[in-house]
């Protein structure tokens, strides 16, 4: 049996990183990029690429079962990119866990130092590749934000005190201003800032004047940041299938064929996309930047589109 005496063992000491944070704040331009977390025991690859984003954009996303595909715990994975200097949001989905996980995987990313969290339901288990397996659902988006809202005043789901101290967590919100329903839009839109949402990160943006409708009025005067999806489109195979596959999206008919008659598609999709980041800047606080697979295209997608690297604020 092996016995490992505690005075041996190196203790987690939390890293302070808060530049997202502080970004948001001082109303700074805010650049997020989407990395997946391996599936496998190996992060080198994840590690690989989010470290292309360094200085380039001030957090990374790491997916809790994107499409309901398994995958290393986004908790785990966002201590890694941590551990590596990097700052990253960690998704939390409401899928595969109840009330008591999800609150206790809350405290444990606040003890490590992680500070933004996306408060997410999930995608249906039936999308992704255990479509037999349980679905638990036993909250949903609005509810997780009000849940960490508590954690944060120091009492949990149950309104009993956190006697080891309360959280310390900045928590956003995934919204879709092209929703085919205006009135739940602004509905959903309006509890989740009810409900704690101090950011919101879009799905993937194609109707620019949907969005632009979006900020202009339901958005308008919430004194949120607003960060519209930008996804790396390299053929347009991958585009149809991505109309396929994505719940909620539908990317033009003219994209496609851009994409189609291009010599070089995965070169036309990062001018796209460079394109798509000019005109978001018009519009909104930031840019959620999603290359599945290519995140070291990013810093070039913003380098065309004109900028600048980020600056990275450390919490003393």
């Amino acid at each position: 049996m092996l016995i490992v005496m505690l005075d041996t063992l190196t203790p987690i000491t939390p890293v302070k990183v808060s530049s997202f944070r502080a970004a948001a704040r001082n109303g700074e331009f805010l650049v997020t990029a989407e990395v997946c977390p391996p599936k496998g025991g190996n992060p080198q690859h994840m590690l690989q690429m989010a470290a292309t984003l360094k200085g380039r954009v001030h957090a990374v996303n790491i997916t809790d079962g994107s499409r309901a595909v398994l995958r290393m715990s986004p908790l785990v994975a966002s201590a890694i990119l941590l551990q590596n200097g990097i700052e990253p949001i960690c998704q939390f989905a409401c899928r595969d866990r109840n009330r008591i996980g999800l609150q206790a995987d809350l405290m444990g990313a606040h003890a490590l130092g992680i500070q933004n969290i996306l408060a997410l339901t999930g995608d249906p288990v039936k999308a992704g590749d255990h479509p037999d397996c349980k679905a638990v659902f036993d909250l949903e988006a609005v509810r997780l934000l009000q849940v960490i809202q508590k954690l944060n005043l120091g009492v949990d789901y149950n309104d009993k005190p956190l006697t080891d101290g309360a959280l310390d967590l900045f928590v956003g919100a995934a919204v879709d201003p092209q929703c085919k329903s205006w009135s739940g839009l602004q509905s959903r839109f309006e509890k989740k800032v009810e409900a704690g949402a101090q950011f919101f990160q879009s799905q993937l943006i194609t109707d620019f004047e949907r969005l632009e409708k979006f900020m202009d009025t339901i958005a308008a005067g919430c004194n949120k940041p607003i960060l519209a999806g930008i996804f790396l489109l390299k053929s347009a195979k991958n585009a149809e299938f991505i109309n396929r596959v994505v719940p909620g999206v539908n990317i033009p008919q003219h994209i496609i064929d851009r994409l189609a008659q291009a010599k070089d598609p995965l070169s036309e999709g990062v001018k796209i996309a460079a394109e798509q980041v000019q005109i978001a800047r018009q519009l909104c606080q930031g840019v959620h930047m999603m290359a599945v697979k290519r995140e070291d295209l990013i810093a070039p997608i913003l380098d065309m589109a004109g900028v600048k690297p980020v600056s990275m604020v450390v919490a003393k």
